[in-house]
């Protein structure tokens, strides 16, 4: 029989995660390598020959490979973009540079706002006019659309975004003013508000438009890039990209629309969370990964994974669904330092893969979360990363020594304090993630996953009050894993504004229009009929709030008895994120929402067979709370389904290690997963 393979990638700052399925068999594996910043198809590539030697498959069985990438966030995070313009209606030329005035943190005495992605002189105005209804009120003068490209080429513009005012309600003359300019501007990328965001707003449509027009030259270069090297050596796979909902699209509409890559790799994360959920019967989770440069936190409540219409980049609003997220700077490789203060701080800069952890041996010589867990011994230097990088215990005493000297601490004390430090950041971002959303940490349990996060998520979790911490199989390249498992996704809306009761009776015919464009879209990704499945949610608003709730919906219902549910969904989930509600007041809706998946088939999971645990391999001095303690280290495999092992331990496994505090208890699920349960309060 002809092996099918199929490869999910998660290029992070530090490593590359790669898992591997034999679709014929079920079997999975998976392999990390470090990651190549300069160019990550490198790494990518190296990976796959590496696994394609240790498994025994060749590269020609390689079907499909889904790629989660952070290209498109880098290239925001560190203004590596193409010289760009926005062509907007006359009189708005300054929505880029105004923003919004709000205020996030309250307390800031000065207010810090993002630099615009495109300056003021490169913003230009366009005679037209259509309004909130549609309806055109002035024609569109296409001679200024015409000068305006002449300075654009004249000037070296590489990206253009065209936004309109009220384009999402008539996109007839934003898609004119597109001809124009890709007829003028022959390789300029074109990006048009209406295809992108069509959504009411005007600066944040703008900003996505302009994120997705100073994306697409990088992207395509990238993807382009990819692709031929793929061609080379995995000549049969199917590319997909993975987009910031979860989902994964093909290299074309990744090429025209990579502002949906924003998020690509740490959805991934969640998305395994929300398999896991229903695998392990646990329906509220908060997923927490910890790699090597950040710690993302996505939660899953009743089942399903919490989705947000607009996140944002470097401050900058991204108005695509997403899943949402709260990424901080904390990750193994982010750096301990004293600030004027002489308090001890730990990150947001990461020492990432090059140099990387004083212990890593390549050069770096700051102190590290990795340098603290290695120096406390809840890492071990030999057998880090399956043994192919032993790390060096003396090069991070050294770095610890030139942060504990300024403390007046010794070495431990310091390697001890780092860790507290991180944890109660890693708690606070937790907490925040729930808090917001008024739900509570104690009805939670936490899914711990990464290359770094076992180490700290039981001390976490006591932090928070929770009482069961899962360390899924894979753990540390887990954020591959959901990849593995990701379905073809779409997303589509229309912008519907009024009281819900008053429009409902036309909602089935904006349906209907969605469908079609959902439909025509899976066919292009080859999807068959009986493998698509369609989503759809509302954004719902009391009369008169400037701000919406999106409420999912079982079903296109929009008879009274289907808006008369879908009130009610919103009422509740009002009340829940603020407290209150207002059944009284009428319901608005803002916007239909439609997501086109296409199913890519999934194999059935092996389960665990029942087994007691095995001796401990060994022990070691590990500081816990306190002192040294010698402490048992168990291989993963050891951890029985019957036989709960008790704290203080670790346990290890290639790609990761777990730190089992006094006090917490450890056996494997039969899905695989390894399940700790605080039993006291030390």
């Amino acid at each position: 029989m002809e092996q099918d393979i199929r490869i999910a990638v998660d290029i992070g700052g530090t490593f590359t995660d790669i898992e591997i399925l034999d679709a014929g068999t079920g079997a999975i594996h998976q392999i990390k390598t470090p990651s190549t910043p300069k160019d990550p198809s490198v790494g990518l590539l190296t990976g796959i020959r590496q696994a394609s030697d240790r498994f025994g498959f060749p590269l020609a069985a390689v079907q499909y490979l889904l790629h989660g990438t952070t290209i498109a966030t880098n290239a925001v995070l560190e203004r590596k973009l193409p010289l760009g313009a926005v062509v907007t209606t006359a009189g708005f030329e300054d929505v880029m540079q105004i923003g919004r005035h709000g205020r996030k943190d309250v307390y800031a005495i000065t207010l810090e706002q993002p630099e615009p992605l495109v300056a003021r002189r490169f913003c230009f105005g366009v005679e037209e006019r259509v309004g909130a209804d549609g309806r055109v009120i002035a024609p569109l003068q296409e001679e200024g659309v015409r000068r305006i490209a002449s300075e654009l080429a004249e000037a070296g513009v590489r990206s253009v975004a065209v936004c309109l005012l009220h384009a999402y309600a008539n996109p007839t003359h934003e898609r004119r003013v597109g001809e124009i300019l890709s007829h003028m501007l022959p390789g300029v990328a074109i990006s048009l508000a209406s295809d992108i965001s069509p959504e009411i707003r005007e600066y944040e449509r703008m900003s996505t438009t302009a994120l997705n027009a100073l994306l697409v030259p990088i992207v395509q270069s990238y993807t382009d890039r990819l692709a031929g090297r793929l061609a080379e050596e995995v000549p049969q796979t199917q590319v997909y990209l993975v987009q910031s909902n979860g989902g994964v699209s093909g290299l074309a509409k990744a090429g025209r629309e990579p502002a949906r890559l924003l998020l690509s790799g740490p959805s991934g994360g969640a998305a395994a969370a929300r398999r896991l959920s229903a695998e392990l019967g646990e329906p509220n989770l908060v997923a927490v990964d910890m790699g090597g440069t950040s710690f993302d936190v996505s939660v899953v409540h009743d089942g399903v994974v919490s989705m947000v219409n607009e996140g944002e980049v470097d401050g900058l609003p991204v108005r695509l669904p997403m899943i949402e997220m709260r990424t901080i700077g904390a990750g193994g490789g982010s750096i301990a330092w004293v600030d004027d203060g002489n308090r001890l701080r730990i990150g947001p800069h990461s020492a990432g893969a090059d140099p990387g952890p004083a212990c890593y041996g390549k050069g770096g010589t700051a102190l590290t979360v990795t340098d603290a867990n290695l120096l406390l011994g809840r890492l071990d230097g030999k057998s880090f990363m399956g043994g192919a990088m032993p790390l060096d215990r003396e090069a991070a005493r050294r770095a610890a020594e030139t942060v504990a000297a300024p403390l007046g601490l010794s070495v431990d004390r310091t390697a001890a304090g780092v860790i507290d430090v991180a944890n109660s950041a890693l708690a606070m971002a937790i907490r925040l993630s729930l808090f917001e959303k008024g739900l509570d940490p104690e009805d939670f349990a936490m899914l711990s996953f990464g290359g770094a996060g076992g180490v700290h998520a039981c001390e976490v979790a006591e932090e928070l009050g929770i009482r069961r911490v899962i360390f899924p199989a894979h753990a540390s390249t887990l954020s591959a894993w959901g990849i593995l498992w990701s379905d073809i996704a779409h997303d589509l809306s229309a912008t519907q504004i009024g009281l819900f009761d008053d429009l409902a009776p036309g909602l089935g015919a904006t349906a209907s229009r969605l469908v079609t464009e959902a439909e025509a879209l899976l066919a292009e990704d080859g999807v068959a009929p009986a493998a698509r499945r369609f989503e759809w949610a509302v954004d719902l608003r009391y009369a008169g709030q400037a701000f919406d709730l999106r409420v999912p919906l079982d079903e296109a219902d929009f008879s009274a008895a289907g808006v008369a549910r879908a009130s009610a969904a919103f009422h509740a989930l009002h009340k829940q994120r603020f407290s209150y509600d207002e059944p009284e007041v009428p319901v608005e809706i803002v916007a239909l929402r439609l997501k086109a998946v296409g199913a890519l088939a999934k194999p059935v999971p092996a389960r665990q067979a029942a087994g007691s645990a095995k001796p401990a391999v060994q022990s070691r001095p590990v500081h816990g709370r306190g002192a040294a303690v010698d402490t048992p280290v168990w291989e993963r495999d050891a951890i029985g389904t019957t036989d709960p092992v008790s704290g203080p331990a670790v346990v290890e496994e290639p790609y990761t290690s777990i730190y089992l505090p006094a006090g917490w208890s450890i056996v494997t699920h039969s899905a695989g997963a390894l399940i700790a349960d605080r039993i006291t309060a030390q």
